[in-house]
């Protein structure tokens, strides 16, 4: 007997759209190659394993290439399968130990509310050939923990930004996020997240930048609740509500399929 093995859609209500994320339940733990190569089987941005703990779930995730420290979209993922599968009855909390120190969802109607990190950025100059990779020269660059954020001037910039990933790759950090406000209602701001170093070009929709995105645009906007669109071909939709040291991550998803690991 297999392992089961959940291909789902994160940040829509739509399959084929939004982030996909595979979602492996283990019996109990098992060793980094092992997941590192399911992930790159499935060949999705990002494999989540989850394997039952005493007061919650153990949560990792792997990109084809790497194992990441924070991801949102499987963390989104992982909680729907656990509560579509009746592992966690509908008003439990789910919780996560992770790399980044414990995180939990919980349902919201029918969306799922993330509780992550905050991560604001500094301002820093721009690295060298960041400017030339995308395109474009950014009115503001910063860092944060994980990750740049570059602001350009306008949603249209951000949704016709054609990066250079062989170039882009030599900055040595795990992605870059290019964010505007936006001009489309019902939004606040856009974004699109590129992490060629991690084996993804672009993600479609990343929970994780909005760590970053949420005090970022807090700061902008003065205002503690957003609602974002991450412009990449695929699309989602995020709700990001931010806290003090915490930012609040909503989305939908959607079970794609189910199938059997023989490993």
């Amino acid at each position: 007997m297999g392992l089961t093995i959940f291909h789902v859609d994160a940040f829509t209500d739509t399959v084929f759209a939004g982030n996909p994320a595979a979602v492996c339940i283990l019996q109990e733990p098992r060793g980094d190659a092992w997941m590192q190569r399911v992930a790159q089987e499935m060949n999705l941005s990002e494999t989540a394993f989850l394997h039952k703990r005493e007061d919650g779930y153990g949560l990792r995730w792997f990109t084809p290439l790497v194992e990441v420290d924070l991801c949102g979209h499987a963390t989104l993922a992982s909680a729907h399968i656990l509560w579509e599968t009746g592992l966690l009855s509908p008003g439990e909390q789910a919780r996560f130990h992770t790399h980044s120190g414990l995180l939990t969802a919980k349902r919201q109607d029918e969306w799922i509310e993330l509780d992550f990190p905050s991560l604001p950025d500094r301002q820093v100059k721009a690295p060298k050939g960041l400017a030339k990779a995308l395109g474009v020269k950014p009115r503001y660059v910063g860092r944060s923990r994980f990750d740049y954020i570059a602001e350009v001037s306008s949603e249209n910039s951000v949704r016709s930004i054609k990066p250079d990933f062989t170039l882009l790759s030599t900055v040595p950090i795990r992605g870059l996020i290019v964010t505007a406000k936006a001009k489309t209602e019902p939004y606040d701001f856009v974004s699109r997240f590129f992490a060629p170093r991690a084996g993804i070009n672009e993600d479609p929709v990343t929970g994780s930048a909005h760590s970053v995105l949420g005090p970022f645009w807090q700061h902008r906007l003065h205002k503690n609740e957003l609602l974002a669109y991450q412009a990449s071909k695929r699309g989602g939709v995020i709700r990001v509500r931010v806290g003090d040291r915490r930012v609040f991550i909503g989305g939908k998803a959607v079970t794609v399929l189910k199938a059997e690991l023989n490993s």
